[in-house]
C-alpha cells in the first residue's frame, strides 16, 4: 500500500526558510485586492456598462498576481502529482467559455464571461502554489477573515442610518458610491428594508454570511490565542443578526443543510462545541434582533444620532457577551470535552450521532418558529418571511420555472452552450410566462446554459475531483493538518451549495472566494503520483511558465485595453447627456468601438447620432453608416432587442415601414411575452394594411390584417395561459390586453367588414375618460361598428358628441366607408 502524500507540499516551507521579496509583494497585492474588490459591488457581473470596468481591473490585477506567482514559484512547477495537473486543467474552464463564443447569443456578454473565468483560473493557480507555503496559507486566511468582518461592519454602518459615513469611508476607491452613499447597501423591495452590505443583493449577502458564520466558528475552535478566540466569538452575533436582516429565506433554508454537512467532518467533541457555539450565538442574537431591526428601520427613514448610538451599543454588548462566553468555553470547556470524549470518539460511526440528532433538532426548531407562537420572538418583517417558507410560495415556484425554461434553452444549445450571458440574452424566448430575470437563480443550471454539456462536465469533474481528493486526504491526517486548510472547504462548500438557489457566482468576488477555496483544498489534498503522465520538470517548467506567462501578459494588456474602452464608453454617455456636439460624442464613441467594435452601449449611442444627423441633413452617408453599424452589431448580438428597435427606426427614416414590420413579425418568437412588441406589430399591421388598401392591393391588405389578427390571438392565448397559473405566481411583467392593442385590432376588424367582431373587441375597453385620445378613438370605432350593424349604441354616441362635437362627422365618415 502506498504512503499518502496528502499535505506534503503544504509543509515544504518551514518556519526558518527565508522568503523572497516577491513573496511579500504577492501577499500585499492579494491583501489590497481583497480589500478593494468587495467594495466594487463585489465585482457584480451585471451585464451592462455600469458594472464592467471593475471586472476588467480584476482581470488586470489577477494577471499581474499570476506573473508574480510564476516568478516566485518557478521551481515548484512540475507534473509529478495529481495536484500539479490541476494547475494545467483549470485552464480548460476559460477555454470552454472561449469555445462557447462560436455559438454565443451575445458576443459582448460571452467575452465578459471569458474574462471572469480567466480571473478565476488565475486565482486558483495563485492559491494552489501560495497556500502550500505555511506562512502564505496563514496570512491569506487572516486576510479573508478580516475582509469578511469589515464587510459585516460596513453593513451595520448602513443599517444604522450612517450611510454618509459609510460612503466617505470607501468613495475614494469604490465605484459603487453615488452622491456620498454606497448604492443599495440597504435595499428596499416588496418585503421592506433588507441588509445587503457591499453586495446590493440580500440573498448573496446571506450566502456570504452563512459561509463566514461557519468559518468564524471553526476559526474560534482552532485559534490558539485569546485574542483570536475572543474576536471570532465576538463576530458571531453581528454575522447572525445580519443574516436575519437580509430577510433571505434561501439563506435560512441552506444554513442547517451546511451546518449538518460540516458536522460530519468533526469528531464528537468538536461537533458538540460546534453546536454549543451556534446555540450561544443564536440565543444572544435573538435577544437583540427585534430592537436592532426596529432601530434600523427607523434610522433608514429618519436618522437620529442617539438611536444609532443605542443600536451600536446594543450590538457591541451582545457581541461582547457572545465573545466572552465563547472564549470561556474554548479555554476551559473544550479541553475537557476533547479529553473526556476520546473513548466515545473511537467508536465506529460515533461522529454520526450528533449530526443525525442535529437534523431532528433543526426540524423541531423550524417547526416551532414557523408553526407555533414561538415565531413571535422574531421581528414582524422577519416573521413574515419565515412563515412564507414553503414550496408553494412565489420565489420557489418561480425558480422551478426558471430551471424548466433553462432546460428548454439547453436542449437548443446542448454541446458548447449559448455562451456567457446566454440566459440573460435568451430567457425571453424560452420563458413560460412573463417574468424579468437576467439570472437563472441557479449557478449550475446557468453554467450548463452557457457552456453546454461539454463545459459543464469539465467544470464538475474539476471541482468534484478537488472535493474528493481533499476529503480523502482529510480523513488520513491528524488534527493540526486538518485545521490548516479546512477554512477553504467551509467557504467553498457553503457558497456552492447556496448557489443552487441563487446567482451568487455572478458576483466575481464570491467566485474568487470559491476558487481560492478550491486552490487551498488542492494545496492540501491527497495528491498521488501520476507516473504515466509525468513530464521531466526541466522540460515542463519553462514550457508551463512560458505559456502561462505569455497568457498572463496578454491578459494584463487586454484588461487595460478594455478599461480604456469602458472609460471611453462612459465618457461618451456622459458627454451625450450634457452636449449636443456630434463630433465630441463621436470621438469618445469611436475610441470605444475601435477596441470593441460591437460594444452595444456605444454602438447604439452612435446609431442614435447617425439617425439624428440624417434627420437634420438628409445626408445619405449618415443613413448608410447607420445601417452598416447596426447590421454589424446584430451579427454579434443577434438577440439584442434594442438594436432591432434602432434598426426599425432606421428603416422608418425612409418610410421603410414594411422592413420594420418584417422585423416585428420575424422576431416575435424571441420576445413572446413582451406586450409592447405585440402592440407595435398590430399597430403597424393596421397602418400598412390601410396603405395597401389605398393602393388597391387588397391581397396585401389582407396579408397585413391577418398578421395583426394572429398577433392579437397570441395575446389572448397568452392571457389565458397566465390565468391558468397558480395564484402564488406573481407576474413581474405585465401582459394584458392594452387599449392600444384592442383599438388597432378593432380597427382591423372594422376595415375587414367584420363589425360584430369589432364590437366584441372594443366594447370591454370603453372608458368614460374621453379626454384621452385612445379612449376616444375606441369609442368612435365602437359606435361606428354598431351603426354598421344597424344597432347604434346611442348612449356612447351621445357621450362622444358631448365630449367633442367633431366626433359626429368622424363617425359619419367611418359609417360611409365602402369596405370590401
Amino acid at each position: 500500500m502506498s504512503n499518502p502524500v496528502y499535505g506534503k507540499q503544504a509543509h515544504t516551507s518551514t518556519r526558518d526558510e527565508k522568503r523572497s521579496p516577491l513573496f511579500w509583494v504577492l501577499i500585499v497585492g492579494i491583501m489590497l485586492f481583497f480589500v478593494w474588490s468587495p467594495f466594487q459591488a463585489a465585482l457584480f457581473n451585471g451585464q451592462m456598462l455600469d458594472f464592467e470596468k471593475p471586472i476588467y481591473w480584476a482581470l488586470t490585477i489577477t494577471s499581474i498576481l499570476l506573473i508574480l506567482v510564476i516568478l516566485s514559484y518557478y521551481k515548484k512547477f512540475k507534473l509529478e502529482e495529481q495536484r500539479d495537473w490541476l494547475a494545467v486543467l483549470v485552464i480548460l474552464l476559460p477555454v470552454t467559455y472561449a469555445l462557447s463564443l462560436i455559438s454565443a447569443a451575445s458576443h459582448y456578454l460571452a467575452m465578459n464571461m471569458v474574462i471572469v473565468q480567466c480571473v478565476y483560473a488565475s486565482m486558483f493557480i495563485t492559491s494552489l502554489y501560495l497556500l502550500q507555503d505555511r506562512l502564505g496559507n496563514k496570512m491569506i486566511q487572516i486576510i479573508i477573515m478580516t475582509v469578511a468582518y469589515l464587510i459585516v461592519g460596513f453593513g451595520f454602518i448602513n443599517w444604522f442610518g450612517q450611510w454618509i459615513l459609510a460612503g466617505k469611508l470607501v468613495d475614494w476607491f469604490s465605484s459603487a458610491v453615488y452622491q456620498n452613499r454606497y448604492t443599495s447597501a440597504v435595499m428596499t423591495d416588496s418585503n421592506g428594508l433588507r441588509l445587503t452590505s457591499v453586495f446590493q443583493y440580500a440573498n448573496t449577502y446571506a450566502a456570504f454570511l452563512m459561509a463566514f458564520l461557519f468559518a468564524s466558528i471553526f476559526s474560534l475552535m482552532k485559534s490558539k490565542t485569546w485574542f483570536g478566540r475572543l474576536t471570532h466569538g465576538f463576530m458571531l452575533v453581528p454575522i447572525l443578526v445580519s443574516l436575519f436582516l437580509t430577510l433571505s429565506r434561501g439563506g435560512l433554508v441552506m444554513l442547517p443543510v451546511v451546518f449538518v454537512i460540516l458536522l460530519l467532518f468533526f469528531k464528537s467533541a468538536r461537533q458538540l462545541l460546534w453546536i454549543i457555539y451556534c446555540v450561544v450565538a443564536g440565543i444572544v442574537s435573538l435577544a437583540v434582533l427585534s430592537p436592532i431591526t426596529n432601530m434600523g428601520l427607523e434610522l433608514n427613514q429618519t436618522y437620529n444620532g442617539a438611536t444609532a448610538a443605542k443600536g451600536w451599543g446594543l450590538l457591541i454588548a451582545a457581541a461582547a457577551i457572545s465573545g466572552v462566553i465563547s472564549w470561556l468555553i474554548q479555554q476551559y470547556v473544550a479541553p475537557k470535552l476533547e479529553n473526556g470524549m476520546q473513548g466515545w470518539a473511537s467508536r465506529k460511526l460515533s461522529n454520526l450521532w450528533l449530526p443525525v440528532g442535529s437534523v431532528v433538532i433543526v426540524g423541531v426548531v423550524a417547526f416551532l418558529l414557523i408553526g407555533t407562537s414561538l415565531r413571535n420572538v422574531l421581528p414582524e418583517n422577519i416573521r413574515v418571511r419565515v412563515e412564507g417558507i414553503n414550496f408553494q410560495q412565489h420565489s420557489v415556484l418561480e425558480r422551478f420555472q426558471f430551471y424548466e425554461d433553462a432546460s428548454k434553452l439547453i436542449a437548443d444549445y446542448p454541446i458548447i452552450g449559448a455562451g456567457g450571458g446566454g440566459w440573460a440574452t435568451l430567457y425571453e424566448k424560452y420563458q413560460d410566462y412573463p417574468y424579468t430575470s437576467r439570472q437563472a437563480h441557479n449557478f449550475f443550471m446557468q453554467y450548463l446554459v452557457e457552456v453546454g454539456i461539454l463545459g459543464f462536465i469539465i467544470f464538475m469533474a474539476f471541482i468534484l475531483f478537488v472535493f474528493y481528493k481533499y476529503t480523502r486526504g482529510y480523513i488520513q491526517q491528524n488534527a493540526e493538518e486538518r485545521d490548516s486548510y479546512f477554512l477553504y472547504f467551509i467557504l467553498t462548500l457553503s457558497i456552492l451549495l447556496h448557489s443552487i438557489l441563487d446567482f451568487n457566482l455572478s458576483y466575481v468576488f464570491m467566485g474568487m472566494l470559491v476558487f481560492v477555496g478550491l486552490g487551498g483544498m488542492a494545496a492540501a489534498m491527497d495528491s498521488r503520483p501520476v507516473k504515466r503522465l509525468t513530464l521531466n520538470p526541466g522540460a515542463f517548467r519553462p514550457l508551463y511558465s512560458g505559456v502561462i506567462g505569455i497568457v498572463a501578459i496578454v491578459l494584463v494588456f487586454t484588461g487595460l485595453r478594455f478599461i480604456q474602452s469602458s472609460n471611453a464608453a462612459t465618457e461618451a454617455r456622459q458627454v451625450a447627456r450634457t452636449s449636443q456636439s456630434f463630433d465630441q460624442i463621436q470621438v469618445a464613441v469611436n475610441e470605444d468601438l475601435s477596441i470593441r467594435p460591437t460594444h452595444p452601449d456605444s454602438l447604439l449611442l452612435l446609431s442614435s447620432l447617425y439617425q439624428a444627423a440624417y434627420k437634420q441633413s438628409q445626408n445619405e452617408q449618415f443613413y448608410t453608416a447607420d445601417e452598416e453599424l447596426l447590421q454589424r452589431g446584430l451579427e454579434a448580438e443577434p438577440y439584442n432587442k434594442s438594436m432591432y428597435s434602432y434598426l426599425m427606426s432606421h428603416y422608418q427614416l425612409k418610410n421603410g415601414n414594411e422592413k420594420a414590420f418584417e422585423i416585428l413579425q420575424s422576431k416575435i418568437s424571441n420576445y413572446k411575452w413582451d406586450i409592447s412588441w405585440y402592440s407595435n406589430l398590430i399597430q403597424q399591421a393596421f397602418t400598412l394594411g390601410i396603405q395597401a388598401r389605398e393602393q388597391g392591393d387588397i391581397a396585401k391588405q389582407q396579408q397585413y390584417f391577418e398578421a395583426g389578427l394572429n398577433a392579437y390571438q397570441q395575446v389572448l392565448d397568452g392571457i389565458a395561459h397566465i390565468n391558468d397559473l397558480p395564484d402564488s405566481i406573481i407576474l413581474t411583467r405585465q401582459f394584458n390586453l392594452t387599449p392600444e392593442i384592442a383599438l388597432n385590432t378593432g380597427k382591423i376588424q372594422f376595415m375587414s367588414n367584420k363589425f360584430a367582431e369589432a364590437v366584441v373587441i372594443l366594447q370591454p375597453l370603453l372608458n368614460e375618460d374621453l379626454s384621452n385620445a385612445t379612449n376616444k378613438e375606441i369609442a368612435r370605432y365602437y359606435v361606428a361598428a354598431t351603426q354598421k350593424q344597424g344597432q347604434v349604441d346611442h348612449i356612447w354616441y351621445d357621450k362622444l358628441i358631448q365630449a367633442d362635437a367633431n366626433e359626429k362627422q368622424q363617425i359619419d365618415d367611418l359609417v360611409a366607408l365602402k369596405l370590401q
